[in-house]
């Protein structure tokens, strides 16, 4: 019997405390990303406006249904 790889995928909000400012992404590692967040690794919109703490989370095991969701939320 063969075994496919499991591979899970996030969809993540994330929010600052002051402004209450929204960031929505996707990753397959969310520890590594958060991890990014926190300590501000990357420029862009989540180290200017210090979005780092995690409000929503919803996993998926198709990358296709995480961008499905996530396009679909940002309508709303």
């Amino acid at each position: 019997m063969l075994y496919k790889n499991v591979h899970q995928y996030y969809l993540y909000i994330l929010s600052n405390k002051y402004h209450g400012t929204l960031y929505m992404g996707i990753t397959n590692d969310l520890e590594r990303r958060m991890f990014e967040h926190e300590n501000q690794v990357n420029e862009g919109f989540t180290k200017r406006y210090g979005l780092n703490g995690l409000v929503y989370l919803e996993t998926f095991q198709n990358v296709n249904d995480a961008i499905k969701r996530e396009k679909n939320m940002k309508k709303w």
